[in-house]
């Protein structure tokens, strides 16, 4: 017997719509409960523009994972955002349930990524974390100097 909440057919979204994520960037409104009824994933494309970033955040109870298409950037993470670990096209990038992190672009060109996470709801699981934007601000600079930084 099937589940009359499931979506019946096949879907294709197209890159017509985007809106802005609480973490502060732009995202094309792809697969998730909103757009077309999904139950247990969302997914949708992101591009953090050069010099772009969000905010500290992380994804209560839900996992996260980024294939990156394009471009090259860094992922900030840990209790105080206390690592940074290079991502380039063509790396997959998993974060775990409740890991406060976000990406970050240093580069001269756009970053862009494919994003799933285990929460159809795209944005009812994102907690941004305030308390760490100067971590995030100092991890940055570092970053920016080419100092050592753990991943």
């Amino acid at each position: 017997m099937s589940d009359p909440l499931m979506p019946k057919k096949c879907v294709t979204v197209r890159a017509a719509e985007s809106y802005r994520g609480k973490q502060g960037l732009e995202y094309f409104a792809g697969v998730s409960a909103q757009t077309i009824g999904s139950r247990g994933i969302c997914m949708h494309l992101l591009t953090v523009p050069p010099g772009g970033r969000a905010k500290a955040h992380k994804h209560e109870g839900h996992e996260t994972t980024i294939y990156v298409l394009a471009g090259e950037g860094y992922t900030l993470f840990g209790d105080n955002l206390e690592y940074a670990m290079l991502s380039r096209a063509g790396d997959i990038v998993y974060i775990p349930a409740g890991v406060p992190h976000l990406p970050v672009n240093l580069g001269s060109e756009p970053l862009s990524g494919v994003i799933a996470r285990t929460d159809p709801n795209e944005q009812e699981s994102v907690v941004l974390l305030p308390e760490l934007e100067a971590a995030a601000e100092a991890m940055i600079a570092r970053l920016k100097r080419g100092d050592s930084v753990s991943s």
